[in-house]
Parts: C-alpha cells; structure tokens; sequence
C-alpha cells in the first residue's frame, strides 16, 4: 500500500539533508523481485532530486547462493559471514559485478536518474587484505577456527571516483568487491563497504535496507523491534545472545560507522512500500535508528525526541 509524506512535516528533513550525503545500502533479497527493486530505485530518485548525494551500495547473497547452487558449490556461513573458496568468488565477481549492478543501475535509469554502476576495485575504492583465519564464536555459541578464504577485510577507501559520478550528477551503485595492493579481487560484506564509505564520505546517514522491520529486542519475536538504540544497548543485546546470523555483521557495520562519526544509522524493511522515505522524513519513522549514544545523540533542527531523525 503506497504510503504519503504530508509535505509541512517533511519541510525540517528537507532544510536538514539538502547538499548532505547518504549511503544507502540495499540487501540481495530486496533486489530480486522487479517490483520492490523499482520501489526503492524510486525513493532513492525522489532523494537525488531533493539535492542529497545518494550512493547505493548493493549486497546479492541469495542470488549467490543460488547461482553457486547451481554450480553445485558447498553454501557455509560462520557467524552470519560467508566462506568464499576461489570458485565462489568467480560466481560473485559474475552476480555482484554484472548481474545486480546492472539490474540497480536499469531500475534508477527508468526513475529518470542517471546511474553508473561500479565495484569497490573500481578507481581504487576498496583497498582489502585477505582476512586471516581467526577464531569465531558462532551462534551455537561454540569457538572454531575459520578460513573464510577470499574474503577481504577492508584496509581503506578511497571515494575519489563515487565523488565525481556525484559530481556528474550521477548516482553510484557500488557492489561489494574490493581489492589488495596486488589488485587480487576479494569478497567483502555488503554492509561493511556501505559502513566504509559513509565514513570516508562523511554522511549524513547510513541506511541499511533489509528484510527485517530493524533491530529486534528478541530475534524470535517480529513484534519487539526497537524503534531506536545505541550502541550500549547493541552491546547488552551481545551479550545475551539476540544478535545472530546475518544479523551479527550487520550489527558490527553500525557500530563501526558510528564509532567512526557517522551520526545516525537506520535499519529497516525494503520491502515495505515507501519506507526510506518514511525513515527520512518523519519522526516516527518506521524502522530502528541507532544512534552513538542515547544522551549524546547529534543535534539536528527536529522535534526534541529520541526517536528524532
């Protein structure tokens, strides 16, 4: 059901974020069904247009998952994060890089925007390095030692090339590739990247849209997603056990962003028809926004409220 913004209550938004930059990161799952992909390329056009710097960055796991099935690839995840053998990453350099990106791109080029895909190799975005086996606590709460293998963790960004395709007045479409020193592709979490470069960009937000309403209290419970949270009660949600599965790195691309100065991050469904815009431009919003601290959180010119946007 499409939902309307009353314009008078966006009006502060709108003074707010004009000239800012957002990152906006959109989950694979929201990329496989045509109609929700030209839902959000569609409020991520009515952003461009309102004058906000918008770089999607775009992840694809089921995709890949279906294509390495295919293939007859082994599918294992420790701790929410992908093993990627040398044959996987063939398959995601194919589903991240030609695939998706190029669906993203044709889904903002029909919304009247002009769109250039890339991948964090491109222009030296993604500086990597091979993560190194570690050992994992992973949900079943047991410790094991993984070799994630080309994986990559990020070293640095460099947002050269996203800012000039915002100077060209383009919107770029980022997939989640980086590179080594040596120019050896690597597969890197989709939120992490999106983390990265809002805090080499220094966003205004990072948006994290998914399949999940936001952050749930209880993660078997769909009806104790918080509508706002810091970072000290991310920790305690740690702690007990209630952040898991994908959940896990996702959690760790907020706290790094806002650790790194990233002022607000929201978490919410994509598929919820309208939701970015709805996140962006009322007080109630309809996701999770989790600011660094709950009595330290940036001043904006909006009602004086927690839940403030």
């Amino acid at each position: 059901m499409e939902r309307t913004i009353p314009l008078l209550s966006a009006v502060p938004y709108l003074r707010a974020y004009a000239g800012q930059t957002f990152v906006i990161k959109l989950g694979g799952e929201l990329l496989q069904d045509d109609e929700i992909r030209a839902r959000v390329a569609r409020d991520v056009a009515v952003l461009h247009r309102l004058n906000i710097g918008v770089v999607a960055v775009h992840g694809g796991g089921p995709q890949l998952d279906e294509l390495t099935g295919r293939l007859g690839l082994e599918v294992e995840r420790v701790a929410g994060r992908r093993v990627t053998s040398p044959a996987i990453l063939e398959a995601a350099k194919m589903v991240f890089r030609g695939q998706l990106s190029l669906d993203l791109v044709s889904s903002l080029i029909r919304q009247g925007e002009q769109a250039v895909g890339l991948s964090g190799v491109d222009g030296g975005l993604v500086q990597a390095s091979r993560r190194p086996e570690a050992l994992v606590t992973n949900d079943d709460g047991e410790r094991v030692t993984v070799d994630y293998g080309e994986v990559g963790d990020v070293t640095s960004v460099d947002p050269t090339v996203v800012r000039a395709v915002l100077s060209a007045g383009a919107i770029p479409v980022v997939s989640p590739l980086g590179a080594d020193a040596d120019g050896r592709v690597l597969n890197v979490n989709a939120d992490t990247v999106a983390a990265e470069i809002a805090l080499a960009m220094g966003a205004a937000k990072l948006v994290l849209l998914s399949r999940i309403p936001g952050i749930l209290a209880d993660p078997d419970d769909l009806d104790s997603m918080l509508h706002w949270t810091d970072l000290a009660q991310l920790d305690e949600l740690a702690r007990q056990g209630n952040l898991r599965g994908g959940m896990r790195p996702k959690v760790a691309a907020v706290r790094r962003a806002l650790a790194g100065g990233v002022p607000r991050v929201h978490i919410i469904d994509g598929r919820r028809d309208g939701a970015l815009l709805e996140e962006v431009f009322t007080t109630d919003g309809c996701g999770t926004l989790v600011v660094p601290a709950a009595d330290g959180a940036p001043a904006e010119p909006l009602p004086a409220s927690p839940k403030g946007k």
